[in-house]
């Protein structure tokens, strides 16, 4: 089935970088018209759940997840996280290469870009919070 979102798919399938920074008139340049009111008012529409929309479905197949998305500044970044083969077949997963280092730091090599944590900061670290049974 065809989408008038193809054309975004192909766009990104035809990057050579790992990363694509698109405004939101980028993206309604590439597919020929304008995005849903949705897109330029809801963050959740932009998330990477392929059951979200058909635009989704489409930056999925094309090996790629959204990342960094600005609602009030009308722009994101496109992720690449799989290649998809000149013959259209699935998206052929990356290997990751294996992480070294502390657990912190894995931590952060895998969510990059998804949240910032300061170095230093120890998310394994005691709160200092006590809770007692008879509060609840």
């Amino acid at each position: 089935m065809s989408s008038k979102y193809d054309a975004l798919g192909g766009f990104l399938a035809s990057r050579d970088t790992s990363e694509v920074p698109l405004s939101f008139s980028d993206i309604e340049e590439i597919i020929g018209g304008r995005l849903p009111e949705k897109a330029v008012n809801i963050r959740a529409w932009w998330s990477n759940n392929p059951s979200n929309n058909t635009m989704t479905k489409v930056w999925l197949e094309a090996g790629f997840r959204t990342e960094r998305v600005d609602i009030p500044g009308r722009r994101l970044v496109f992720r690449r996280v799989a290649r998809r083969t000149a013959s259209k077949a699935p998206a052929e997963q990356v290997t990751t290469p294996k992480l070294s280092g502390s657990l912190l730091d894995r931590i952060r090599k895998r969510m990059g870009g998804t949240v910032r944590v300061p170095h230093g900061v120890d998310l394994t670290a005691p709160s200092g919070e006590t809770w007692d049974a008879a509060e609840q």
